[in-house]
């Protein structure tokens, strides 16, 4: 057997490769989890799959920041899409709502009953291929306080950090406490210490919500972790080589003055959040290949290709790209949902990232976004057989 384990079969040889990106985005992550539903129904069909048929049989690599984290871990050890959802609907108050926590610290971070229901969920094992439950690459964006730096962290058997022999090897970390690591938001919860080395005091560190780097949205990270050297993985690039599709937790830009410090702990976090997912988001666009995605902006725009005359290169054009790409999201802002007919939400209301008792409200723009933007037989049309 050699380092890829139980997943030789899978990745010992050159093949496409499908790559699933997650944004952060605390319990907004509901959002994300119903446009993943209408991806794996959509993919079940048209792969002509049964009721087993998951997202890993499919992607080969599934990575999230913060509570994109969460998903990416439970979609990579063979979870559905349903599942996760029931974890949010019945867990989501004890993972994101601020006032809840501050009245259960005591048992969340004392080995309580939710981190009991992490260990359940997601297993007490660590991230090794070669002992987890894993059916697909996974990585975990968080962020380093103590070396004031971002740690992707994956299983990747071939990672420099990730050798075996090393007395403070990645593999090493439990899933469950990674995941923690990359949710614990700052001014929201509080960070999480890992002990990389058991026998070295300086390889103890104190993490935070993966958000806070420039990788909550993590897609062109992967793409890089996927393709560069460094990383040993080298999976072939181009457009009918390398899908990325990236899914977010919603799009809410805060406008307005920051006139005291009450207003800017509350927005910043957002605003930043919406930031880099732009930038990471833009620059995926220039440099794969742009199959589907909403207006970036009105002098951008979605960065698809386009002909003289304003229509759509079909797929068959190559541009020479380095992949192809697909972001699905959902405009959140108020204007955003009285343009998909659900002006009756509060976009206030549905933005914040800690709000449980709006799960019902980010069902419903999951469902829509899903049901609109999700048109998998053409998006991905050089990455399932044609019918």
């Amino acid at each position: 057997m050699t380092t890829w384990g139980k997943l030789e079969h899978r990745f010992g040889s050159e093949q496409k490769r499908k790559i699933l990106a997650l944004d952060g985005g605390g319990i907004r992550g509901v959002l994300t989890l119903e446009i993943l539903l209408e991806l794996e129904n959509q993919l079940r069909e048209s792969l002509g799959g049964n009721s087993d048929f998951r997202l890993c049989d499919f992607f080969d690599y599934i990575g999230g920041t913060s509570t994109g984290a969460i998903i990416a871990a439970g979609l990579s050890r063979g979870m559905s899409v349903s599942e996760l959802l029931r974890f949010y609907e019945e867990k989501g108050e004890a993972m994101f709502d601020k006032s809840f926590l501050l009245k259960k610290v005591k048992h969340f971070y004392n080995d309580g009953p939710l981190l009991k229901e992490l260990k359940k969920t997601f297993g007490e094992g660590n991230i090794d291929l070669a002992t987890g439950d894993f059916k697909s690459l996974l990585l975990v964006v968080t962020m380093n306080r103590t070396t004031d730096s971002p740690w992707p962290v994956t299983n990747n058997p071939f990672a420099k950090y990730n050798h075996p022999s090393r007395p403070d090897c990645n593999l090493k970390i439990p899933l469950y406490q990674l995941v923690r690591a990359s949710t614990a938001a700052p001014a929201y919860f509080k960070p999480e210490t890992l002990q990389w080395d058991s026998n070295n005091p300086e390889k103890t560190f104190v993490f935070v919500d993966g958000g806070v780097t420039p990788y909550n949205n993590p897609a062109f990270l992967m793409y890089r972790m996927a393709t560069q050297p460094a990383y040993n993985l080298n999976w072939k690039t181009g457009e009918k080589e390398l899908l990325i599709v990236s899914v977010g937790t919603g799009s809410c830009p805060i406008p307005g003055v920051y006139n005291n410090v009450i207003k800017v702990v509350k927005k910043l976090h957002n605003n930043l959040m919406y930031a880099m997912q732009v930038e990471q988001d833009t620059i995926c666009r220039t440099v794969g290949r742009c199959i589907f995605g909403e207006s970036i902006d009105r002098e951008l725009g979605d960065m698809i290709p386009r002909d003289n005359n304003g229509n759509e290169l079909t797929l068959d054009v190559d541009l020479g790209k380095s992949f192809s790409y697909v972001r699905y999201n959902a405009d959140i802002s108020q204007t955003g949902l009285n343009t998909i007919g659900l002006g009756h939400i509060d976009s206030d209301k549905v933005s914040k990232l800690d709000s449980t008792k709006n799960i019902s409200d980010l069902k419903q723009i999951g469902r829509i976004v899903g049901s609109t933007q999700v048109k998998v037989s053409s998006q991905f049309k050089h990455f399932i057989p044609q019918k």
